[in-house]
Order: structure tokens, then sequence, then C-alpha cells
């Protein structure tokens, strides 16, 4: 077959194999497509937003909105006074019978399960700031370790919640509960006393700041935390741990003659 010839089949070849190969790029856009599609679609019809690398992440103490949405309907049904003892933090203060252990002061319980001290900063306006304590007692700092921040955060953020409240109530005691030694979180020992280090070296420096030590009487002959303090699951106390708490904290919120 003549060169020219054969040149000219072989261009109606090249031109089919090109046309195939647009034809297999465009399905494959396609598919790309409808698949992103369906993703979209899923995620609408689950409620999440569609991830965005530039989106922000949602404040983490939304969480709680629920649960001081409940704070504020009680404070409408039965306002608690104002000047009194309020104690805040995480679910050692929400299972703390406050009634019981200090039945002649009225406390007032703002305590939320899992919480961390930037969560009761987040919301001191609508959990502390508006009944004007003349005491605020705080319990947290626990899960913030338990959830990997270090105890110069800890630190750093009891710093900030005490700006928080003296700002709007610069008269306003302050005491820090601290983090306590327990069988769960045993582990996290050493984090735990260098926290408590650092916040009660701040309490000293402030006599509106005081701070509660619960280590030492927590703990047992061998150094290690009194299995008869805490429930089944290590972490949260039973009445005896609660009376320990009650006894060491009763001095810095009832005043001294």
């Amino acid at each position: 077959m003549p060169l020219s010839s054969r040149f000219s089949a072989w261009i109606p070849a090249c031109l089919l194999a090109a046309a195939v190969l647009l034809s297999n790029s465009l399905r494959a856009a396609t598919f790309a497509q409808d698949a992103a599609k369906k993703v979209e679609q899923k995620t609408a019809a689950e409620g999440k937003p569609a991830e965005s690398k530039s989106e922000e992440p949602a404040n983490p103490s939304a969480r709680w909105e629920a649960t001081i949405q409940k704070f504020e309907q009680q404070d409408e049904t039965n306002p608690p006074p104002k000047n009194h003892i309020l104690f805040v933090g995480s679910s050692s203060i929400r299972r703390w019978k406050l009634d019981k252990s200090f039945p002649d002061l009225q406390p007032i319980n703002r305590g939320f399960g899992g919480s961390e001290i930037a969560d009761s900063i987040d919301f001191a306006d609508r959990l502390i700031l508006k009944h004007q304590p003349r005491v605020v007692v705080l319990y947290a700092g626990d899960n913030d370790l338990a959830k990997g921040k270090s105890p110069e955060r800890v630190t750093a953020d009891f710093e900030e919640f005490v700006a928080t409240i003296h700002k709007a109530l610069p008269e306003t005691k302050i005491v820090f509960i601290a983090v306590k030694p327990s069988l769960a979180r045993w582990k996290l020992i050493e984090k735990i006393r260098e926290a408590n280090a650092a916040v009660k070296a701040i309490c000293e420096q402030n006599d509106r700041l005081e701070f509660v030590d619960v280590d030492a009487p927590m703990l047992g002959d061998d150094g290690t935390p009194r299995p008869e303090l805490f429930l089944k699951d290590g972490l949260h106390m039973t009445e005896a741990g609660y009376e320990i708490w009650a006894n060491l904290v009763r001095p810095h919120i009832v005043p001294q003659d």
C-alpha cells in the first residue's frame, strides 16, 4: 500500500481513539461530580455541615447550651439569692449535695458534668456573674488534664477565670478546690500536682483567692487514693469523699469571727 494511503487510513483510527479517550474522561468527571453530589445530599440529610478546610471549628462550649438554658429556666422559676455562695465546675460539683453539706448557707450549685475551666469562663455571664455571689467555689481542671491539656494550660485558664470574675465582681472571693487524686486518673497524678502547685502559688499572691488542698486527705497510708472515697468508676466520689471536701471547704466560705 502506498505511504499516502496508509497515512490516510491511520488518521481515522487516531481520531477514533481520541474520541474514546475523551468520552472516558467525561464519563469519569461525571462520576466524580455525581459522587460528590451524593455526599453533599447525605451530609445535608444527616444535618451535618459540609466539611471545609477553611471553616473555623465550632465553639467547644456550645455543647453545654441546653444545660445552661435549664439553669436559666430554674433561675426564672426560683431565683436564687444574690450575695451568696456559688459552686461551679465539673461533675464533682454537679453531684455534690450541697444542701446536705452546707444546710446553713443556701449554696447555689451550677456544676455541669464533663466541663472544663474554659466552659465556666464562656458561660460566666449566664452561670455566675448575674447572681453576684460573694464567694465562688470552683472545681475544674480534672477533665482538662484527662483530655490532654497541660498543667500550664490549666493554670492559664484559671487565671482567665479569675480575671473574668473579678472584672465584674472585684470583691468576690474565689475558692479553688485542688484537682483531686483519683483511682481512675492516678496515672495523671504528676500533672495534677503540677497544676495544683501552680494554682496554689497564684492564690497565695492574692487575698481574694483561696486554695483548698484535697490531695493528702484523700490518700491512704500507702500513698494512693482511698477506695472507699470513690464510686465504682474510680472517679466520682462517695458521700465519704464529699464529707472530706465539705470539712476542708467550709473554713474558706464561712465568715470567720
